[in-house]
């Protein structure tokens, strides 16, 4: 078992469940069983990378760079420690460097992606996920990042048809279906957006926040409230689900449980001062259906 080859296949078990503190703890035994490996390393720097860890995805770029620069999973890691600190275009270049390396090299195609997404330039972006696919049409983080564009450009059958896609081959990335669950709500597919997400791992508070929003839509109300409840315990310091409930609770009737929570989301992030104080204002007036994803 303590093998490099299955320490990686661990590793990326966990990052498919989205359970990245573990994912990294598997990758980095792998690198500790075999300090020679490059493989893997590409998802041990996303894992980082999703973790924010700073110092430590610095390290391991570091290392890597020192130790073999013809290797394509070196400038991966090497893009990867350039994006978190919002350098975009030159993680980009890094990441060109890697696919130059190896043109067959999956991973690579997909943080350019991603890159290019956080530059909102879809067109290239398109082009990468479409590149990673053409390698391997199972790369279901391709599939994902092409939904995620075309939801942002409001094309839900589009968006909805690669999430299906991307859950197809990984039925069990709580992301892709939170994802497919918001595509389909857009669709005006309620009922069955909301069936998608009751199947998400429970530990993902952000597929219950997604159920409250829907069934806020259907006005229905008090499972809404039920659904922010369960959120709100798991991530007791989020104000944006604090003012998600204040405004439920205000549609309700309920204005001294909906000021509560509204002051509470201010005491959590006053820099939403002005939105959560223009609530607080209109807590006496008559309801106007307001979007509780506005925070």
């Amino acid at each position: 078992f303590q093998t490099g080859w299955v320490q990686h296949q661990v590793g990326r078990a966990y990052f498919a469940l989205v359970d990245y503190t573990n994912a990294q703890r598997a990758l980095e035994t792998m690198q500790q069983v075999e300090p020679h490996r490059m493989r893997g390393l590409e998802l041990l720097s996303t894992t980082l990378w999703l973790l924010k860890k700073e110092v430590e995805l610095s390290n391991l770029a570091q290392r890597v760079s020192d130790f073999d620069r013809l290797c394509p999973e070196t400038w991966c890691v090497v893009g990867n420690c350039f994006s978190l600190q919002k350098e975009h275009k030159t993680a980009l270049t890094f990441f060109r460097r890697s696919i130059q390396l190896d043109p067959t090299f999956t991973y690579a195609h997909t943080l350019s992606g991603h890159e290019y997404v956080a530059n909102e330039d879809f067109d290239h972006a398109v082009a990468s996920f479409r590149n990673a696919i053409r390698v391997d049409e199972r790369h279901y983080n391709a599939w994902n990042g092409l939904g995620e564009i075309y939801f942002r450009q409001e094309k839900y059958d589009l968006a909805e048809y690669h999430f299906q896609k991307g859950l197809s081959i990984n039925p069990q990335s709580s992301v892709i279906r939170c994802n497919l669950g918001q595509a389909q709500h857009a669709n005006g597919k309620h009922e069955i957006a909301l069936d998608t997400l009751k199947l998400v791992d429970k530990r993902n508070p952000q597929a219950q926040y997604q159920r409250a929003n829907i069934l806020i839509s259907m006005d229905k109300l008090k499972e809404a409230l039920r659904e922010l409840e369960k959120v709100r315990d798991a991530a007791p310091r989020e104000a944006s689900v604090h003012f998600a409930m204040g405004r439920v609770l205000k549609r309700m009737k309920r204005t001294e449980d909906a000021m509560r929570a509204f002051l509470t989301a201010l005491d959590l992030d006053p820099k939403e001062n002005t939105l959560i104080k223009s609530a607080i204002d209109r807590l006496d007036e008559p309801d106007v259906n307001e979007d509780v994803s506005a925070f």
